[in-house]
């Protein structure tokens, strides 16, 4: 496994809260661009529906680009570090399995912001949905298969 010099410092100060809204991006091992192929990126979607599910989070909005996770939600049940460890791993699992392969598939750690109160969710959801537009990868959001918001 490669180590990254400062990947530790991404967890220094990290805070869970129930019922706060939280911003997460994750990026696949490498960057390869693996949910261009619409069955891997529904097996992570399918990971992203067991949280929500089990009420872990109430996820707002999400968009699986061809080489990382774009999610909010609002955390529920469990800490952030428990819920991005469960679908990462899970989601692992299933991808691995589904490739044939085995060893990493996400890069370590995850980046995490915490939404303001007085910040407009709905055009943050806006924002992280707009993502294929703005990668040039549909002309209309519409086009693209793998995302979703409660309010759109």
């Amino acid at each position: 496994m490669i180590q990254r010099p400062n990947s530790h410092l991404l967890r220094r100060g990290r805070y869970s809260e129930a019922g706060r809204v939280y911003l997460v991006t994750a990026v696949v091992y490498q960057r390869r661009p693996v949910f261009a192929d619409l069955s891997l990126g529904r097996l992570l979607v399918a990971e992203l529906k067991r949280a929500h599910d089990a009420d872990l989070v109430t996820s707002l909005a999400w968009v699986t680009m061809p080489d990382h996770l774009h999610w909010m939600f609002e955390l529920r049940d469990a800490t952030l570090p428990q819920v991005i460890q469960q679908v990462k791993s899970r989601s692992t699992l299933t991808i691995n399995q589904a490739c044939g392969t085995k060893g990493a598939f996400w890069q370590n750690g995850y980046h995490d912001r915490a939404a303001r109160a007085e910040e407009d969710l709905v055009k943050i959801a806006r924002y992280i949905i707009a993502n294929p537009l703005r990668a040039g990868l549909v002309e209309r959001i519409g086009d693209y298969p793998l995302w979703d918001a409660v309010w759109l």
